[in-house]
């Protein structure tokens, strides 16, 4: 009995010597685009053809870093998950892509609109896109009845390969 009152007490101790956390912390607001992601956070559902015939899938959006990241992942807990982070770089939203063709590749915003985002591939994120199969471009469309449409570029020997559309319902809760 001796020993737990010690351990809890030594437990209590540490506890109370850690910091605090900051007061202070204000809640992250980025770019008007990055705060369009944000508000998908949340599972959603959808189909993806990459040749073999449609495919269910599910996209799990999470808002982490204190608000300052998005996190995207695509088949979770599959063999062929795939984790997307988007944030704020220099004011305008980016993303890495985390890929199933292991690698990473950086796709800079490019353009929007009220109902669209498009990225394109950063030349700067060490990918030599003229070798090296990898997506090169991203448009999220937020349609009108709710659902949210991707449309990823894959792209080989530097020129635009292929697109694979998937369009995405929010779960039901």
């Amino acid at each position: 009995m001796k020993a737990i009152a010690i351990t809890l007490l030594a437990f209590a101790i540490g506890v109370a010597t850690l910091p605090a956390p900051p007061q202070d912390h204000k809640p992250y607001k980025g770019s008007k685009e990055f705060e369009k992601i944000k508000t998908l956070a949340g599972t959603w559902n959808g189909k993806m053809d990459m040749g073999q015939g449609p495919m269910d899938m599910v996209v799990i959006y999470r808002v982490v870093a204190g608000g300052s990241a998005v996190e995207e992942r695509t088949f979770p807990d599959t063999p062929m998950e795939m984790v997307t982070m988007y944030h704020d770089k220099k004011g305008k939203v980016s993303l890495t892509h985390y890929c199933m063709l292991h690698n990473q590749p950086v796709l800079k915003f490019k353009e929007s609109d009220d109902d669209s985002i498009t990225f394109e591939f950063d030349e700067g994120c060490g990918i030599d896109s003229k070798k090296e199969s990898h997506m090169g471009a991203l448009t999220i469309q937020f349609n009108e009845d709710g659902t949210v449409t991707q449309e990823w570029s894959h792209f080989e020997n530097g020129k635009a390969k292929e697109t694979h559309p998937i369009k995405l319902a929010r779960a039901k809760s």
